[in-house]
């Protein structure tokens, strides 16, 4: 009966070990997602910033060569 009680603790720790590990790996591959996600959100702001200050330089030039 020992026997088959030490191959049920290692039985147990396997399972233990191995849903740790896919914790671990679904946790890690969620956080891979959000950097993703935020830098395509910052990739965007970035986008749209230099196209206003691309606006912003075309009004203040044709406003200076209308005079």
């Amino acid at each position: 009966m020992d026997s088959q009680n030490s191959q049920n603790a290692s039985f147990n720790a396997g399972q233990a070990k191995g849903q740790a590990q896919e914790k671990a790996s679904n946790m890690m591959d969620k956080a891979s997602e959000a950097a993703h996600s935020t830098q395509d959100s910052m990739q965007e702001a970035g986008q749209q910033m230099q196209e206003k200050t691309l606006g912003a330089a075309d009004a203040i030039k044709s406003a200076l060569t209308k005079n």
